[in-house]
């Protein structure tokens, strides 16, 4: 998936967000303006091409102080909109360099 087109969504104020995303964020004290930011700043670090109804992916970013912030995003591109599945602060227990998922 290309970050660019949630970057132009985001931009462009083309996002939804589900009620799971907007559940995270108030539990993480995360603003959607921070959320916005680690997209911007961010990097694909997993696809979900399979996902329904539109393929999606893990982005990596940080806010304003720097902390790492995970996010998962689907793009439709016949209205190219983006949607905020989930966001949440990654856990040092289950990410090594917040990149990579801890193997069980």
């Amino acid at each position: 998936m290309e970050i660019e087109n949630i970057i132009n969504a985001i931009r462009n104020g083309r996002v939804r967000i589900t009620d799971h995303a907007d559940e995270e964020a108030d539990d993480d004290n995360l603003t959607y303006e921070e959320i916005y930011l680690s997209v911007v700043q961010g990097e694909v670090i997993e696809d979900y091409p399979k996902d329904k109804p539109y393929p999606s992916c893990l982005i990596l970013g940080r806010n304003f102080s720097g902390d790492a912030i995970h996010s998962v995003w689907a793009y439709n591109p016949e209205n190219r909109w983006a949607v905020l599945i989930t966001v949440y602060r990654p856990d040092t227990e289950r990410w090594i360099d917040w990149r990579v998922r801890v193997k069980k």
